[in-house]
């Protein structure tokens, strides 16, 4: 079976520390920051980091599905990895968050890959899944930055 895949990286001015939280509390985070593809995540264990179990619905090229997901963390506070609990399509999510400028700034990147369907239909989507993914993820990296720039004014 083929493997699909997408990703986005851009530079934030933000800390590292305060991008991988955003992304490992689905609870009062997460949420804040997907793009429009993805919406109504909801948490089912956990909440934070490794063990969380979630669902959330996908819409790309006009089709919704709805992910069941399960959280890791490979490196914690560097990288951290949803998992497809029940699908064919064994899709892998990372999000890694680098520090930069001696940790004032950071490098993220979102990267996802999948198992293609088979056939032609395979082919469409090899296509035209990492064309629909990769501005997702670039908007969900600029809706982080939004929102951690939103929280520190709120604190200041």
């Amino acid at each position: 079976m083929a493997r699909i895949a997408a990703k986005a990286a851009a530079t934030i001015d933000a800390r590292p520390d305060d991008v991988y939280a955003t992304f490992a509390d689905y609870k009062n985070s997460h949420p804040h920051v997907l793009p429009e593809t993805l919406y109504d995540l909801q948490v089912e264990e956990g909440g934070y980091g490794a063990g969380t179990v979630f669902r959330c619905k996908s819409k790309v090229m006009g089709v919704e599905r709805t992910l069941y997901m399960r959280s890791s963390e490979p490196e914690p506070g560097h990288v951290l990895m949803e998992r497809d609990i029940d699908s064919v399509q064994d899709t892998i999510t990372t999000f890694t968050v680098t520090p930069i400028e001696n940790g004032q700034k950071s490098h993220v990147e979102i990267a996802t890959v999948m198992n293609s369907s088979p056939g032609l239909m395979g082919l469409i989507e090899r296509l035209l899944i990492p064309r629909f993914l990769n501005p997702s993820y670039q908007q969900e990296i600029r809706n982080v930055e939004a929102f951690l720039q939103k929280k520190r004014a709120a604190h200041v």
